[in-house]
């Protein structure tokens, strides 16, 4: 069986899209915390498993993905843990929004952030908002709605940060968007993916009627210094 990119996303992305962010060596990488909060091993041997436990921030989490599930490496603690579900998609159907989004910038950051603290769509830390092209919908000036990109590595790009606020949800923005986004993907020769949690059923429903499709299941840890 060949090896699928989408295997180990986070190592393969910290080796490839986000080299110029990644901080460790050949056992261990994280992609610098301002970033994200994102690491992996090597594989699962003791070296690098230690390495990996030496990324933990003092003050911060690791969020490790990987096929199977995992355990804290040694000198560390479990925050929490889920299971995802990964989702690719080869094309978009659908017509394309009537609106016209707006493509953010560091000027839209502090508003990008809070919208992803308040709905919590994953981590989304001071410049994350750095990571790819996110675009947003915007009412009376203010950020209602956002979608862009995180990971990457040839051939593929991870569709991330989708978001509503509360008070403006059921016009279909985050479809509207994320369709957008993902096409743009495609236009590049880049397969969209994504990740959500697997017992969110309602959010993976929605995303397969946008032409997403499981791929695989994933185990996401979080882990902290003891």
């Amino acid at each position: 069986m060949s090896y699928h990119p989408l295997h180990r996303p986070v190592w393969n992305a910290l080796n490839s899209g986000w080299k110029p962010l990644a901080e460790g060596d050949a056992l261990a990488l994280r992609i610098d915390p301002r970033y994200g909060p994102f690491a992996a091993a090597a594989d699962g041997s003791p070296a690098t498993r230690s390495a990996l436990a030496a990324l933990v921030p003092e003050r911060g989490e690791l969020w490790i993905v990987e096929p199977d599930a995992q355990t804290p490496p040694a000198g560390t603690r479990l925050v929490r843990e889920a299971m995802l579900a990964q989702m690719v998609a080869e094309e978009i159907p659908g017509n394309a929004p009537s609106w016209e989004p707006v493509v953010l910038t560091d000027d839209d950051a502090t508003e990008m952030r809070a919208l992803a603290l308040m709905t919590k769509p994953g981590p989304f830390l001071p410049l994350t908002h750095r990571l790819g092209r996110f675009i947003g919908i915007k009412e009376q000036g203010r950020l209602i709605a956002m979608a862009g990109e995180r990971m990457r590595m040839p051939g593929f790009a991870e569709v991330s940060g989708v978001c509503t606020h509360p008070d403006h949800r059921g016009r279909g923005y985050a479809k509207g968007l994320m369709q957008i986004v993902a096409r743009a993907m495609l236009e590049r020769g880049e397969m969209p993916f994504l990740h959500a949690y697997a017992a969110h059923e309602a959010t993976v429903a929605l995303y397969e009627t946008l032409g997403f499709r499981i791929r695989a299941r994933m185990h996401m840890m979080v882990v902290a210094r003891i």
